[in-house]
């Protein structure tokens, strides 16, 4: 009795071991078209112990031919390819679920395509190669797996689908599964079993061209729609990926297999069941559910689940690359370069190797290092007189000075290249060079321009105007931001307005005029006033601006006007009040200044009464063919007391707004008078435009001034009869000086 227990105990020993040594030897390797590798097999002592790596190899109904599948599973599978190395996978064939219908929509068919894989098996649906699909017109089928047993809301632990919907069967597209016929989504990992589910819809003409509804897994690769496919065989099978594993066959985490300590690895195998067996094999944990696989290591090939399965590489004899000499060592290669060359670049194995240093190439070398040296000496003296011209600069346009401001920023000229990106974007064309648009790195849109050449005479001038314009603070001046000083001609860097100039505005393109209604030319004419009375009264220096245009009033994205472009302003000290050396723009240049070369406060009134008369009419200083705006105004005024006919029709509506206009026109033809002394200042000019912005919203009432017009023998007049009188007139013939 002792005897036979003793046998039985040695056979079983025996085959625990064989188990985990790999395939005796007479083992099935092939059945059809398909290798059976380790630790897959047919028949018993022939496939690996734990769940799941039999396989039976069966004659088929079909054409008589073998076929394997997978015993563990329900029902068996059949198998289309085994995979041990580079990727445990197994090809298999799953049938596609259906639910067919009559011509009433009555479900006379139906199938879910069940297929259990066992929980605790060696086999899980692939979530990375498979893809879930519906075919059908107004349909929504799901896959359900893993019963819960009623644990949590619904029956089973996981759902996945998607909705088909189709008008006809022309609404399909080959190869486009996006819903109209076909529809598909990705599934989750860690899924061992598959039952779909239909949801019916009420069926009509559909049921002739889809009769039938299908849902099945497959893989990504493995399936292209079609139109044809919504009349698919029931009995059809789909390729679907399986991801395999060692496991332990149990629902234990704690006994759940994973890659051992590297001290397991000097157990024998039959006191350990580890299933990499070759030497030279690595043990991988799974991904998709517990367990782990094995694959051979760097530089070995084969079959890592038995014993000296994964067999050295010779990669010289597969042309691994090595441009030199090749030799074979285990789980590597060496390649050396031939005698007379040696490595270059990444060595032999990247890229070719080089001769070893002739004599042409020592000449070529020392020729080479000579001239990398003139090369090196000359760009270090360029550096150096680049830096000591970047000095000058600095130094010349008063850098000394401006650098001590807080008021602004001090800018390099790699910086303005960074903030113009290269001068890339021009926005305006002034009078002494280019306006680029740019950004600061807190995203802040400026303006960049040019300012004018600096020479000792002038530097004390720039250095006094450009402290002056960093403090000048109201929100109707353009804010100087910085300076470059780094270069030949300064840049100057000054806030951004998004709408351009009022010349623009007024005079530009059909496509980029825009309609301004008389309550925003109002509020442009008002504010550009505060503007110019601050400049006049509210610094600490005098400042004639000298060029007062709308081409120099700028435009916020919100219209808020900017009296802009300083180049030609002269600061005038408290004892002076003139200067000889400024030069404006013909058509706003006042004619006294003009005359006499004397700049004033009110030569900037002038410029502006000319503003105001292009805002009132928008017509430039010379209109029609030779017509002047300035005369044909004045010539309005004094034959017939008003400008009525010269208005813009387009705010020229209503007679409060022609009340406003007079107004304003009477105001632009005072700043005209040639006489100095008689025209306002820029304080007055301001009030009264005020004073009109508040008629112009409580009503003419409000207003100090008569709206009731007069002529010289002060016999009254209504604004039509003078209309009427002046239309008559024909513009002069001026020449535009």
């Amino acid at each position: 009795m002792a005897f036979w227990l003793l046998v039985g105990l040695l056979l079983l020993t025996a085959s625990a071991a064989e188990s985990f040594s790999g395939q005796s030897a007479g083992c099935q390797t092939k059945c059809g078209n398909v290798d059976i590798l380790y630790p897959f097999g047919i028949g018993a002592g022939c496939f690996n112990g734990m769940a799941g790596f039999e396989i039976l190899c069966n004659t088929s109904s079909d054409n008589g031919g073998l076929v394997p599948t997978l015993a563990a599973t329900k029902p068996p599978i059949p198998v289309q390819s085994l995979s041990v190395h580079p990727d445990p996978v197994v090809e298999v064939m799953l049938p596609v679920a259906y639910n067919c219908y009559n011509s009433s929509g009555d479900t006379v068919m139906s199938f879910d395509g069940s297929v259990d894989l066992k929980q605790n098996g060696a086999y899980r649906i692939s979530d990375r190669r498979n893809m879930f699909v519906v075919l059908g017109c107004n349909t929504i089928a799901f896959t359900q797996n893993g019963y819960s047993g009623g644990k949590g809301l619904y029956r089973n632990d996981y759902y996945a689908g998607c909705t088909s919907y189709c008008s006809d069967a022309q609404s399909t597209q080959d190869d486009k599964c996006a819903g109209l016929g076909c529809c598909h989504v990705e599934i989750a990992p860690g899924l061992t079993d598959n039952n779909i589910a239909f949801q019916i819809w009420p069926r009509g003409e559909q049921v002739e061209f889809s009769p039938c509804d299908y849902a099945f897994l497959v893989g990504k690769d493995n399936y292209h729609f079609r139109r044809a496919h919504l009349k698919m065989n029931i009995n059809q099978t789909m390729p679907v990926w399986l991801d395999w594993a060692i496991r332990n066959g149990t629902a234990a985490a704690s006994s759940t297999p994973s890659c051992p300590s590297p001290e397991a690895h000097t157990k024998k195998p039959a006191d350990y069941a580890y299933a990499c067996l070759s030497d030279n094999s690595e043990c991988v944990n799974s991904t998709n559910g517990p367990g782990y696989y094995c694959k051979c290591s760097k530089g070995y090939r084969g079959n890592p689940y038995v014993a000296d399965g994964c067999k050295d590489i010779d990669e010289c004899a597969d042309k691994y690359p090595c441009y030199g000499d090749c030799t074979n060592t285990p789980g590597d290669y060496d390649c050396t370069c031939r005698r007379g060359y040696q490595p270059s670049g990444g060595g032999p194995k990247e890229q070719e190797c080089s001769e070893k240093f002739p004599l042409p190439a020592q000449l070529a070398l020392g020729i080479t290092l000579g001239f990398s040296f003139l090369v090196v000496a000359v760009l270090f003296t360029l550096i150096l007189l680049q830096k000591r011209k970047i000095k000058e600069h600095f130094k010349k346009n008063g850098g000394s000075v401006l650098q001590g401001l807080d008021s602004i920023m001090i800018f390099s000229k790699h910086d303005l290249k960074k903030i113009t990106k290269n001068n890339s974007e021009v926005i305006g064309q002034g009078g002494f060079g280019k306006v680029y648009k740019g950004m600061l790195e807190d995203n802040t849109m400026v303006a960049v321009k040019t300012s004018i050449e600096i020479n000792k005479a002038r530097k004390e001038d720039f250095t006094n105007e450009v402290t002056i314009q960093s403090q000048m603070m109201h929100n109707n001046i353009i804010k100087l931001l910085g300076c470059c000083l780094e270069v030949d001609v300064p840049m100057l860097v000054y806030e951004f307005a998004a709408n351009g100039s009022l010349q623009d505005i007024l005079h530009g393109d059909a496509n980029h005029s825009l309609p301004l209604t008389l309550d925003l030319r109002l509020d442009i004419a008002t504010q550009s006033a505060e503007g110019l009375r601050y400049m006049h009264s509210s610094t600490n220096h005098t400042i004639r601006h000298g060029d007062i245009k709308p081409a120099n009033i700028l435009l916020t994205d919100k219209f808020v006007p900017k009296i802009s472009d300083f180049g030609t302003s002269k600061l005038l000290t408290v004892d002076k009040d003139f200067t000889m050396f400024v030069v404006g723009s013909m058509g706003y240049i006042d004619p006294v200044f003009h005359k006499t070369g004397r700049l004033t406060q009110k030569s900037d009134v002038y410029s502006f009464g000319v503003v105001l008369l292009e805002l009132i009419s928008r017509k430039p200083t010379i209109y029609g063919e030779n017509c002047s705006l300035i005369i044909e105004f004045q010539k309005a005024y004094d034959e017939m007391n008003t400008g009525r006919d010269m208005f813009d029709k387009e705010i020229a509506i209503e007679e409060q707004d022609i009340f406003i206009l007079e107004e304003i026109g009477r105001l632009a033809i005072d700043c005209l008078k040639e006489k100095v002394e008689e025209r306002p200042d820029m304080n007055e000019v301001a009030e009264r435009l005020v004073i009109l912005r508040r008629a112009r919203k409580h009503g003419p009432e409000s207003y100090s001034f008569s709206p009731t017009y007069f002529d010289e023998n002060s016999i009254e007049r209504t604004p039509n009869s003078l209309a009427a009188e002046f239309s008559a007139n024909s513009c002069a013939t001026l020449s535009a000086s």
